[in-house]
């Protein structure tokens, strides 16, 4: 799957909330379901976090859920494909744990968690994808977002790593739609479940204090 022509950046990024730092270092980065998994909650007290959060949401083992308040039931509604509900969006999302690919975006994530401290989470991507391409997605926007004139989705628009490098974003046009053009860049990956070796792909990680402007160390 890396070859020299490797189309994409270097590096990934992830802002985790500084609290789930310890347990991230301990575990890896795990996705929202697989921390509700290994927290052994019964159907019914895992419903709520499951649902649309409006809030972020403290699991009993402690880890912190971020809130979901910029894809809301009624936004998402008006953007989901035939056949999908919003709650099953939440069940999709929910499975994954994304890495930004652009430092423009990351910033964007940034700021809009200002008010926490954050810790900032920089792997190397391709050793991310030599280990996990098996799991891993690209999408063509920012999948936690449905405001503001959304861009249409669905399960097609995680387009699987190896069918992204192929033939880039065929798969997820929409019947009788043209694909997005070949150089559009990737806004996100997704790992489908966890990234158990999470710390072995770390080339940095430094703490963000609330307020703080975000300043990377090394070149991308």
């Amino acid at each position: 799957m890396i070859a020299a022509d490797w189309p994409l950046p270097q590096h990934a990024f992830h802002l985790a909330d500084a609290e789930n730092w310890p347990s991230i270092q301990r575990t890896g980065l795990l996705s929202t379901a697989a921390l509700i998994a290994r927290a052994g909650l019964s159907t019914r007290a895992a419903r709520p976090f499951t649902r649309y959060r409006d809030r972020s949401m403290r699991l009993p083992s402690g880890e912190l859920i971020r809130d979901q308040r910029p894809m809301p039931p009624d936004a998402l509604a008006r953007c989901l494909d035939a056949g999908m509900t919003p709650a099953d969006w939440y069940r999709l999302v929910n499975a994954k744990v994304f890495f930004w690919l652009s430092v423009e975006r990351l910033q964007r994530h940034v700021a809009a968690c200002a008010a926490r401290p954050q810790m900032l989470v920089v792997v190397d991507l391709a050793e991310l994808a030599r280990r996990h391409g098996a799991r891993a997605a690209v999408t063509p926007f920012n999948v936690g977002n449905a405001r503001r004139r959304p861009a249409p989705r669905g399960r097609r628009t995680f387009v699987p790593l190896d069918r992204w490098l192929a033939s880039r974003w065929q798969t997820e046009a929409r019947p009788r739609e043209a694909a997005r053009l070949r150089h559009h860049p990737p806004a996100e990956l997704a790992v489908e479940g966890a990234v158990p070796d999470l710390m072995a792909l770390v080339v940095e990680a430094r703490p963000i204090a609330p307020g703080e402007p975000l300043r990377l160390r090394q070149s991308r």
